[in-house]
């Protein structure tokens, strides 16, 4: 007797289809219950921060959450906007004005809230600075005259790059892998060369010569 193995399996693999998508819908219901209250507590915090004297827009007013490495800072108007949480604190800081902080109500009905932050100037005190003058213009005068006054980015930039200093690096500054890699293929491009042969002396050559007069002159073998 002959059966058609396939009207056999056939229920077979309904009912394995059965007891595997059971579990995942059950499973795909339960993951997005728990991401119903997550994504509820997301809100979308937008507002401007004002001086509260003349409500003029404050600009580069940092906005952070307490506790998290996030924040933003305020436009040029003074508006800002931020994701945060409910229950999150948000706090205010700027150089001129005494920092505020706010709390995200946790009933908060909704995604978004808005608020207008006021900021009051903070007074900051220095200390007191003495000015005397000098007893005598000729104490002034000698004082101004060997008075030294720190180089500038052009000066330094000029003594960094000038050529005993490049000359002092160059002798103390490591070579890198390029440098390195370019030597040793030298060394060996100069030994196939000279295979079988005696290489030159450089001893009997005028242009090192020539380059040995004019490094001598320029004092490149002078001790440091």
């Amino acid at each position: 007797m002959n059966y058609n193995l396939s009207l056999i399996f056939e229920p077979v693999k309904f009912l394995i289809r059965f007891f595997i998508l059971i579990p995942a819908f059950f499973l795909s219901k339960k993951n997005y219950a728990q991401f119903e209250p997550s994504r509820d507590s997301v809100v979308q915090l937008f507002g401007i921060v004002m001086t509260a004297d003349s409500l003029e827009g404050i600009p580069a007013v940092s906005v952070t959450i307490k506790g998290q490495n996030r924040g933003t800072i305020t436009n040029a108007q003074g508006v800002f906007s931020i994701v945060v949480l409910k229950g999150d604190q948000v706090e205010f800081t700027h150089v001129t004005y005494k920092p505020k902080t706010i709390t995200i109500p946790r009933n908060l009905e909704g995604n978004q809230y808005s608020v207008v932050q006021l900021m009051v100037v903070d007074t900051v005190y220095l200390p007191a600075t003495i000015i005397k003058p000098r007893p005598t213009p000729e104490q002034f005068a000698r004082d101004f005259v060997n008075l030294k006054v720190p180089d500038d980015d052009i000066e330094i930039a000029r003594k960094n790059t000038n050529a005993a200093t490049r000359r002092a690096l160059m002798q103390v500054t490591p070579a890198d892998a390029g440098e390195a890699t370019r030597v040793q293929f030298n060394k060996i491009a100069t030994r196939a060369m000279y295979q079988g042969q005696m290489p030159p002396m450089n001893i009997f050559n005028p242009a090192a010569w020539a380059e040995f007069i004019q490094a001598w002159k320029r004092g490149d073998f002078k001790r440091k």
